[in-house]
């Protein structure tokens, strides 16, 4: 768009249909709240956003949601609605000085003409904080009414006082038979659409297609225009249009976003839970969706510290072994490795014992006063440390039948803390067993005569 679209006194409003040499996406955006498909809870008419729009009392607000669910024309619907200028903006190419001419054009065209202006940011989240701060003293005194866009959650990615001025509205992937619908509408539509110039989708072909959009408008729209070019006018659209135009389902990943934090969080959930299917879905969609399998390989090295440790030793040695095939093999060979680990892991026993020791442990450290190593625990590699008594009637457990031996080994400020207590599945159970029976010994022989 150029300056003077976006800053003329004259310029448009940025709500002008789409040219006919438009993508199909960008010809069919819906116009009203009555064609927008899906998101109910936000356009139905008993629904709260809806009825703030439609008595123009919307302010600031922030849609969040993945791709192809509409954040874009909601905010021209609402523009529209509200007869406000509605000016976009891309936070991947727009900077400060941008913003400042937005500001002043919108205080010039109030002033002139009365007039609001909508300043749309998509991708709000990549601006960075000082783009953030820019715009916020001129959303808060109404320059600006301020509408952003961003597939991550605000939480992270909006600072806090710029989130705390607008209301965050959730959209939410599509479901099939709202795409369904998006593409009956875009081959029923003779000015906007394919009307005329493809023959009828077969019920297969849109099976495919509502599947592979994976929840989103746009790229159904994307895909069915290909293929309606592929087959010409009335010719039917098959599975086979479908499959030559979509090459593979559009995977709904960010690698660095909520999508990653989410699957990941899956996978771990699932190797815990000891569910190997699940564990090789989620694996397998990270994978399939661009995953960094080194990446993988860590966090499956965590899984079993965390959530196996000592139930089943080998744990620990599998993942380590499975980073060394995948760092040595790449892909997709390595990916077998990660599959075969995941499963184990998740097969495996579990027990967090080891995790929760150290984290007790750690406490303790923090919690209490640090205390001197005692004395006869020392090293006296010198003679003056030897004199200090350093190493003193230390007992040497190799001395003592079944090596163990009775001795202070912790402060005197925490003689007698446990932090590590074994479950009774897998190999935890025979330390269990062990300790206990090396306390046995200890408290006999502390009975025996002349102790």
């Amino acid at each position: 768009m150029s300056q003077s679209d976006l800053f003329g006194a004259d310029g448009p409003t940025g709500l002008e249909p789409a040219g006919s040499d438009a993508p199909l996406a960008a010809r069919m955006r819906p116009r009203s709240f009555d064609e927008f498909a899906g998101q109910r809870h936000l356009v139905a008419p008993d629904a709260a956003f809806r009825k703030i729009v439609e008595a123009d009392q919307a302010g600031s607000f922030i849609l969040w949601g993945p791709p192809g669910v509409g954040k874009t024309t909601l905010a021209e619907i609402v523009a529209r609605t509200s007869k406000a200028r509605f000016v976009r903006m891309s936070a991947t190419s727009a900077g400060v000085a941008d913003l400042r001419k937005v500001v002043e054009e919108a205080r010039r065209f109030k002033a002139l003409r009365g007039e609001r202006t909508m300043l749309f940011i998509d991708e709000i989240h990549r601006f960075n904080k000082s783009q953030q701060d820019a715009i916020l003293p001129h959303a808060e005194d109404g320059t600006v009414t301020l509408v952003g866009a961003t597939t991550e959650n605000p939480s992270f990615e909006v600072n806090a006082a710029l989130l705390s001025r607008c209301r965050v509205y959730t959209l939410k992937a599509l479901e099939d038979h709202d795409i369904a619908n998006v593409i009956s509408r875009a081959l029923a539509d003779s000015d906007r659409g394919l009307a005329g110039r493809c023959g009828p989708l077969s019920p297969e072909a849109a099976d495919l297609l509502v599947n592979w959009a994976n929840g989103d408008a746009r790229a159904a729209l994307g895909i069915l225009e290909l293929c309606a070019a592929a087959a010409g006018p009335g010719v039917e659209i098959t599975k086979e249009h479908v499959e030559g135009a979509a090459q593979r389902r559009a995977l709904l990943y960010d690698k660095e976003g909520e999508q990653h934090f989410d699957l990941i969080s899956a996978l771990h959930k699932s190797v815990r839970g000891s569910d190997p299917d699940a564990t090789l879905y989620w694996l397998a969609r990270m994978l399939e969706s661009g995953e960094d399998p080194l990446y993988l390989a860590r966090r499956l090295i965590r899984m079993a510290t965390e959530d196996i440790g000592l139930a089943e030793p080998q744990a620990l040695a599998m993942a380590m072994a499975t980073q060394q095939a995948v760092h040595f093999l790449g892909m997709p060979e390595g990916e077998l490795a990660l599959a075969q680990c995941a499963v184990f892991l998740a097969c495996a026993p579990k027990s967090n014992r080891v995790y929760e020791a150290y984290r007790r442990a750690k406490e303790a450290v923090h919690e209490t006063r640090n205390d001197p190593v005692p004395l006869h625990l020392r090293n006296a590699p010198t003679g003056l440390m030897k004199k200090l008594g350093y190493g003193k009637e230390y007992r040497y457990a190799h001395d003592y039948d079944e090596g163990v031996v009775e001795q202070q080994n912790l402060p005197d400020s925490l003689q007698g803390s446990r932090y590590y207590e074994p479950t009774d599945r897998g190999y935890e159970a025979r330390i269990g067993e062990r300790l206990a029976k090396w306390r046995r010994i200890l408290v006999d022989r502390d009975a025996e005569p002349g102790k």
